[in-house]
């Protein structure tokens, strides 16, 4: 495995796979820990992941240019990944206890009541635009589950998943409680088929979660799926038109186009379409591409070469197709995985940005006549991962809310990740949820308990209903 940074096409460091036997030995320890691990008590869970969220905010500044180093995000971006880690951390330390008690079933002479147990080891497979925060958004809620986790990373962060699984050893945890699995994509269908997994998370591509989620049920394991997304921005007559201009820039362009959640497409009203065509173009051709390390830069590289290649074709084959180049549209020269932000419009079906998730800095407008044109181009897509819109119209607000097909439909702000609230999609975005109460129940059985006995109560009090 080859750390390469992104910003100069250099290899940091390589790695060698882990052989059988020593796959061997971290699946053996991870089964041998788990037994202990969900006997210890919340308190003492919750001590060493506030501990581990500790250690994040002590070193952000370190991990943050590792970060950057290995996968192209802008220094300040990469510093505030390392930071929203640690958020998640304490809020899992602080709520994980309350979020899994019992919750009473009581009714007249009934006596029962449902118990949230952890399950054991947990495989996530993660993606690289994230390196850190996709990791620990399953960690802090599976490991105060009582489950144990093991990590295959993509094989583009090797370091950056090596430092995870340091973080967790220097905060406490027992040694088997967290592992990273320096392995190829190829070897993790041996590790789905191992009977010591029993379920498993992946962040990526829908063809990835195809594969596992094939995997998992032959194996009859529970899995968690978040996959692409081809997320609309809508923008209708009422909103604070500056105002959605700037966010959408931001929500197109952050970690240099590269995630799941960014605004890809843009569907503006025709009232307003053109102003917002103009000063959309106008504030990213401001935007300063080059060093992610320095802290004028405003968009990095791509990841890797091979996704620098996916995006200049994407873009090539849309503009054959008949899309208009309004800026951008090439890679930058020199070194390193540079793609110039590009905004493409006049986009006709059969080009692939019409259909196709673009992972790279290249936003996508399209114009709606009304209201429920604007709700018909939003949900022409395969995917369903988040929404946007920006109206300041109630009667709007309730269409779009009940009527955009994804897993979460921000108003008047850019679709985010928050570990107080849940984070998941629909259709081709995969299935199950992330973070807050949903996220942490995802990984547990969900035991009913009945005794038929009248002094009978549940022994924790009851779980809140939020």
């Amino acid at each position: 495995m080859k750390s390469i940074n992104p910003a100069t096409g250099e290899v940091r460091r390589t790695f060698d796979e882990l052989s059988d036997a020593e796959l061997e030995q971290r699946l053996a320890r991870a089964a041998e820990t788990f037994p202990a691990w969900r006997r210890v008590p919340f308190a003492e869970r919750s001590r060493l992941m506030a501990a581990a969220g500790a250690l994040l905010v002590a070193e952000k500044e370190k991990l943050g240019r590792l970060l950057t180093l290995e996968m192209g995000k802008t220094l300040a971006s990469a510093v505030a990944e390392v930071e929203k880690c640690a958020s998640a951390c304490r809020y899992y330390a602080e709520h994980a206890e309350r979020h899994l008690a019992d919750v009473d079933l009581s009714s007249g002479d009934l006596r029962a009541w449902v118990r949230h147990l952890p399950l054991g080891p947990v495989l996530a497979v993660m993606p690289w635009n994230f390196p850190f925060w996709q990791v620990f958004r399953f960690a802090a809620p599976a490991l105060m589950a009582g489950n144990v986790g093991l990590l295959k990373h993509a094989s583009n962060v090797p370091e950056c998943a090596l430092a995870i699984e340091d973080v967790f050893r220097r905060a406490g945890f027992p040694a088997g409680a967290f592992q990273t699995l320096l392995i190829g994509s190829k070897r993790v269908s041996q590790v789905i088929a191992d009977g010591r997994v029993v379920a498993v998370t992946l962040t990526g591509s829908d063809a990835a979660g195809q594969q596992v989620a094939r995997e998992a049920g032959e194996a009859l394991k529970k899995v968690v799926l978040e996959l692409g997304g081809s997320d609309p921005f809508v923008v209708m007559p009422s909103a604070d038109l500056e105002q959605a201009v700037k966010t959408g820039v931001t929500a197109r362009m952050i970690n240099n186009g590269q995630s799941c959640i960014a605004a890809k497409r843009f569907v503006v009203h025709a009232a307003i379409y053109d102003r917002f065509v103009e000063r959309y173009v106008e504030r990213v051709k401001a935007l300063r591409v080059g060093d992610p390390l320095l802290p004028e830069t405003d968009v990095g590289p791509l990841s890797t070469e091979a996704g620098l290649r996916q995006v200049e074709q994407q873009v090539d084959d849309s503009v054959k197709a008949g899309a208009r180049c309004l800026w951008g549209g090439r890679r930058i020269e020199g070194r390193g995985f540079f793609y110039a932000p590009t905004v493409l419009a006049d986009i006709p079906p059969a080009a692939p940005a019409f259909r196709e998730e673009v992972f790279g800095p290249v936003a996508l407008l399209f114009r709606a006549r009304d209201l429920d044109d604007a709700i018909r181009i939003a949900n022409d897509t395969p995917y369903g991962l988040g929404s946007s819109v920006w109206t300041h119209d109630a009667a709007e607000r309730a269409r779009f809310v009940d009527e955009f097909e994804a897993g979460q439909t921000f108003v008047n702000a850019m679709v985010a990740s928050d570990p107080r609230i849940p984070f998941g999609g629909v259709k081709r975005s995969g299935f199950g949820r992330e973070l807050a109460r949903l996220g942490i129940l995802e990984f547990v059985n969900q035991k009913t308990v009945l005794v038929k006995d009248a002094a009978a109560q549940p022994a924790r009090p009851e779980a809140a209903t939020e």
